[in-house]
């Protein structure tokens, strides 16, 4: 199997980008239609602040550690829901999130979450620090 070609990415450690909130990197793929973010998040790491997005969908998966958060269309609503490994959200778009509490894994001591958002963030292409 040809692993080289423009189609197939991995993601090896040294292909993730240090960001300006301490304890997160990331890798970003974008496509025509959608963009994932690849987040290796330290465990106890803040900077994450409640926040909306009026022209993206957000879909997370947590792959690794878990995510405690806040998400509702209501911002000043303080519920906070624990997303577990292997467990996804979806942040529709004008749905309020974050406000996160991350937590690491076992074994890297990091929460791993891989974001689709559609369409394409253009912050993202940037390599700007994001939400």
């Amino acid at each position: 199997m040809n692993l080289a070609n423009q189609y197939c990415h991995f993601f090896e450690e040294d292909e993730f980008v240090e960001t300006d909130r301490p304890g997160f990197r990331r890798r970003v793929l974008t496509g025509d239609s959608l963009q994932l973010c690849f987040w290796r998040i330290a465990g106890g790491s803040t900077g994450s602040f409640l926040h909306k997005h009026d022209d993206h969908e957000q879909l997370g998966i947590v792959v690794r550690g878990a995510l405690d958060f806040r998400i509702d269309e209501d911002e000043s609503s303080q519920e906070r829901q624990v997303i577990a490994e292997h467990q996804a959200y979806l942040a529709p778009k004008g749905v309020w999130h974050g406000d996160s509490i991350f937590v690491g894994d076992d074994e890297f001591d990091e929460c791993w979450i891989l974001d689709v958002f559609a369409p394409p963030r253009d912050d993202l292409r940037d390599n700007k620090e994001v939400h």
